[in-house]
């Protein structure tokens, strides 16, 4: 992107922020967008990234590094506006300390912009446990879940969480640290199922391991400050990830999925949510054709399941919308079950 179209995609970003429930970062973006134009300590930062595609998030790559700071207790003045660590929320108190930051430790937030924000979305498994209650209501047994772009992995224990549906009612384990409330609206999946997963695997281009001090810096960094039910879902399942391994391996996702093979007795269900947009037309190829590989060899016994969760239109006209999609085999072909919201709460079934 040109100098204008980096201005202007940092603008988008600060709107998409707004609609999404966060002004802190929808104020900040904004005027970093302004300081970029009058070539202040910001245009300095991000110089060198004027052709960055839009989906690569630069706005929010240079958010996640500042707020690493503040998570380090190393940006005092700017903490004491950021909810996270107890600050006010104060966006515009918190310009000021955030323009000098960006001039005091430039190279440093430079670094930060040369990784893709590692957001592993608790809340996205909302969508993936409302789909594998449809799935084993289909298909009851044991499941093997596969994560591709699983990040940390912490949607690799989405059994483990607990979903609220504002009415009393619940499924997933009482005592779960992690609660998504209000999770469910529309026409519910099937909550007289028992969910059984009895292997937990994932991928990723850089993995992030959740039960070391980094890996949670990490994670936390990339959850926006003044989101305080993310944080507290965020924390939750990095407490469940202390308690109940899973394994994330460093690798693109054709390249794991070569490697997979179906186990009789179980469904294989591989599972992703907003990555698509991150691989290749080669690599989606790739794992398109892995997965009706796979499929071919599935029976009613030794099942496969794809569950996704990525913005897609429903037919050529129609808007963007984060659909969630089961694909069954043998047979069962594609539906898909309901719409999320792009961080997954509320997800409403169809």
């Amino acid at each position: 992107m040109t100098a204008d179209r980096m201005v202007a995609h940092l603008r988008d970003q600060a709107a998409a922020c707004r609609r999404l429930g966060s002004p802190l970062y929808a104020e900040l973006l904004a005027r970093v967008a302004d300081d970029v134009e009058a070539g202040g300590p910001a245009a300095d930062v991000l110089r060198g990234h004027e052709q960055d595609p839009g989906p690569s998030a630069l706005g929010l790559r240079l958010m996640g590094g500042v707020h690493r700071l503040v998570l380090e207790r190393r940006a005092p003045e700017l903490a004491a506006t950021y909810p996270s660590v107890g600050g006010t929320g104060d966006a515009v108190a918190a310009w000021p300390a955030l323009r000098a930051l960006l001039a005091r430790d430039r190279e440093e937030l430079r670094g930060w912009l040369d990784q893709p924000p590692q957001t592993n979305e608790v809340g996205r498994a909302t969508a993936l446990v409302g789909a594998l209650h449809h799935l084993v209501a289909q298909r009851p047994g044991p499941l093997r879940l596969l994560e591709i772009g699983a990040s940390a992995g912490l949607n690799l224990r989405a059994d483990r969480f607990r979903v609220e549906l504002g009415d009393g009612r619940s499924a997933g384990p009482r005592d779960s640290p992690v609660v998504l409330r209000n999770a469910w609206q529309g026409v519910l999946p099937p909550l007289d199922v028992t969910l059984e997963v009895v292997e937990r695997l994932g991928c990723d281009d850089a993995p992030v391991d959740p039960t070391t001090t980094e890996g949670r810096l990490l994670l936390t960094s990339y959850v926006w400050p003044d989101q305080s039910e993310r944080l507290e879902r965020l924390r939750g399942a990095l407490e469940l990830a202390r308690e109940l391994p899973a394994t994330v391996e460093q690798s693109g996702a054709a390249d794991f999925l070569d490697r997979v093979h179906l186990v009789e007795g179980t469904t294989t269900v591989v599972w992703h949510s907003v990555m698509w947009q991150y691989l290749d037309h080669a690599e989606r190829g790739r794992v398109r054709r892995r997965l009706d590989r796979l499929g071919d060899s599935a029976t009613t016994t030794t099942g496969l399941a794809e569950v996704s969760m990525e913005p897609r239109r429903r037919s050529a006209g129609s808007a963007h919308e984060f659909l969630v999609v089961l694909r069954v085999w043998p047979g069962g072909g594609e539906r898909v079950l309901g719409v999320a919201a792009p961080h997954g709460l509320p997800t409403t079934w169809e």
